[in-house]
């Protein structure tokens, strides 16, 4: 069986030396090679905001699949079609936003498995398959568990069905909003207010005993994080790392 990126991902998480990534929203594919040659572990593409579309999202992962990174592509919605129309291009792992509940998770995941593994998405055997070059019999067995499905949580409503968000077979990882959760909660950005903390602390201790892998954007408090258990964090965006060049 071949190593793939996600692997050397996974088990760098496993060992606790986590993982860090960048977050990527500019067209250009070079800011992706930057991230790499900055020594991110892992660029999370997104297509949730910004102006990033199929074929950039394929130019990015490209050039992630170049540099040995790891590359997580974010779509816009829990939507199967949204998920079919970059999942052929072979992202190492879906990040689902704004996952409120177990029937949103099981449709994340659903879509990104095919139906011998009791799932619907669609046979289009494009780059995930390196365009036919790969074993059939391998790469069926691979995508089994690939790409990973991320679901984010980023609202206190998804906090109260996190039970059965984390109870949904498949399920890779949980990935924790800090910025829309508090402001979910009314209480945008106020990251050390004690209720806030709290709803952190207890995600994070959820997540972490249901065995998910656990993550969380974050450009501040790493070593509160940490001390929650996170596997892995992106860091950085592009556009923030371009202004902190003034200060």
């Amino acid at each position: 069986m071949r190593t793939l990126p996600l692997d050397k991902f996974v088990e760098k998480a496993k060992a606790g030396d986590l993982p860090l990534g960048a977050v990527i929203t500019m067209a250009d594919e070079a800011v992706t090679e930057i991230a790499a040659a900055a020594g991110f572990d892992f660029v999370w593409i997104d297509g949730e905001h910004g102006i990033i579309d199929r074929l950039t999202a394929q130019r990015h992962l490209v050039a992630a699949t170049a540099q040995g990174l790891t590359a997580l592509y974010r779509v816009p919605a829990c939507d199967h079609t949204e998920i079919k129309r970059v999942i052929d291009l072979g992202p190492d792992g879906i990040i689902v936003p704004m996952v409120m509940d177990g029937a949103d998770a099981a449709r994340a995941v659903s879509a990104c498995r095919y139906p011998c593994h009791g799932g619907d998405r669609g046979c289009g055997y494009r780059r995930s398959f390196r365009y036919g070059a790969w074993d059939m019999k391998e790469y069926l067995e691979v995508s089994k568990d690939y790409p990973m499905v991320i679901v984010q949580l980023e609202h206190i409503e998804a906090v109260r069905h996190l039970d059965e968000i984390l109870a949904v077979p498949g399920l890779g990882s949980v990935l924790i909003g800090p910025y829309d959760l508090s402001m979910s909660m009314g209480k945008p950005g106020q990251w050390t207010d004690p209720e806030v903390a709290a709803v952190f602390d207890a995600c994070c201790q959820k997540v972490k005993a249901s065995g998910k892998t656990l993550g969380v954007y974050t450009e501040c408090l790493f070593d509160v994080w940490k001390r929650r258990g996170v596997d892995y964090m992106a860091i950085k965006n592009d556009t923030n790392a371009m202004l902190l060049g003034f200060h």
